[in-house]
């Protein structure tokens, strides 16, 4: 996973070895907490293989989904930075293999590596607008488009590098991502395959037009 990251591209051959020795993985079933809202952030946290949602409960119990976090994606960083208890749960949608890296690494890299910085700084860029468009998206398109938009939101090339067309999420997961039931989540993917922006297939989907998918309206 390490040289499929963005981030460890720059790095060289001695500092990626010791920054990949320090890294843990654990294997976190569907259903269960990748990381827990409250917690103390004590690492940074990549999706090697799998699919989570980052969520959280509001007072009265009703679940709200930000984001999904498939294989190559890498996040917590700004909760890091800020030295502050983690303000989300993330839930693995399917069985998923995870990786921890330490803070004290990740502070590591912090301080010794430009490329590292650069990277973070777009990272963090990318993340706002990621949030920006799904609170956009959330107040003001339908159903139909809730889907689009969220299923091209991990086709991110920067937050999810390393994502072909082909994207193995259930039409659970879909709902569960875009916050609508699983009925509805079917009727928008049935929608977007006549628009001709994606193929549903047994277990996933294929896209044909990702900026299609970004930009569709209903």
């Amino acid at each position: 996973m390490l040289g499929a990251s963005l981030w460890s591209r720059s790095l060289g051959p001695d500092l990626l070895r010791r920054t990949e020795s320090e890294i843990i993985t654990r294997q976190i079933a569907a259903g269960g907490f990748v990381c827990r809202k409250g917690e103390p952030v004590e690492h940074w946290i990549g999706m090697i293989d799998g699919l989570g949602k980052m969520t959280n409960l509001s007072a009265d119990g009703k679940p709200t989904t930000f984001t999904g976090l498939p294989t190559g994606g890498w996040f917590g960083e700004g909760s890091l930075l800020k030295n502050e208890p983690r303000k989300y749960d993330v839930v693995a949608l399917r069985n998923s293999q995870v990786a921890y890296m330490p803070k004290a690494t990740f502070m590591r890299l912090l301080d010794s590596s430009i490329e590292f910085n650069r990277f973070l700084i777009v990272q963090l860029n990318e993340r706002l607008g990621q949030f920006i468009a799904m609170l956009e998206c959330d107040r003001l398109l339908d159903p139909d488009a809730r889907v689009a938009r969220s299923l091209a939101a991990m086709f991110h090339p920067h937050l999810y590098p390393g994502l072909g067309p082909q994207l193995q999420i259930s039409q659970e997961e879909i709902g569960y991502l875009a916050g609508l039931s699983r009925q509805r989540a079917n009727q928008a993917l049935k929608t977007l395959e006549k628009a001709g922006l994606l193929r549903i297939e047994y277990g996933g989907i294929t896209v044909l037009d990702l900026d299609g998918l970004r930009k569709f309206e209903g």
